[in-house]
């Protein structure tokens, strides 16, 4: 017998990592967060049936979009620790592929909350906040786990929330690492928030979240 015959038979490799793949899924809670961003959706579709000022309109969407994120990076920590890192290679990607599904998952059902909607900022809008708010919440549940992964994203949306301010009332807030305040089609904005993304993506595949469970596991 060779030594590749004393291995897994490919045959069985692709049952063993969906299997793998459903529990890590099962593990983080992720059908949970799934229902938090459709729920997210369907209240921003709601809302934005009624009439809102300019300032309102902006505000808006992005309190949905902040609930996404903080959904999402809560989905970084198991009660369980990470049983996968028997799995070696394999948790980095699950942890990776976990955030980026659920992240294109919530940026395109806001998006589609906003059809046939005066939506601000159109879906372009929603990219770049989503993607920035959910990299705040992995680099928050990397540094200080995920049960207090929306924190991040919460604070932002204050900070966010009074740059919006400021530009009816000044002295306006104009810094690009405040994206929401920004247009949609700015490219220092867009850059902040998708290096920020990839930061806390980066951080939350190699590292994992920072929490008593997984730190007694490592």
């Amino acid at each position: 017998m060779t030594a590749a015959g004393a291995g897994t038979p490919p045959a069985e490799s692709a049952p063993v990592g969906l299997r793998l793949a459903r529990l890590h899924l099962t593990s983080r809670r992720v059908p949970a967060a799934l229902a938090a961003i459709a729920a997210c959706a369907v209240a921003l579709r709601i809302a934005l049936h009624w009439q809102w000022n300019a300032y309102g309109a902006l505000q808006l969407p992005l309190i949905f979009e902040t609930g996404c994120a903080a959904a999402i990076a809560a989905t970084t920590a198991s009660p369980f620790g990470e049983p996968e890192r028997a799995t070696g290679r394999w948790l980095p990607l699950l942890r990776l592929a976990t955030a980026l599904i659920l992240t294109a998952a919530a940026a395109g059902t806001l998006a589609a909350a906003g059809i046939g909607a005066h939506l601000a900022g159109g879906a372009l809008d929603v990219l770049r906040n989503l993607a920035g708010l959910t990299g705040i919440g992995l680099l928050c549940a990397a540094l200080l786990g995920g049960a207090l992964a929306w924190t991040a994203p919460t604070a932002y949306l204050m900070i966010a929330i009074y740059a919006l301010y400021t530009q009816w009332h000044g002295p306006a807030l104009t810094t690009p690492w405040i994206w929401p305040a920004r247009p949609p089609h700015d490219i220092g904005a867009a850059l902040c928030a998708g290096l920020v993304f990839i930061t806390g993506m980066a951080a939350i595949a190699l590292r994992g979240a920072r929490d008593a469970t997984n730190e007694r596991n490592t």
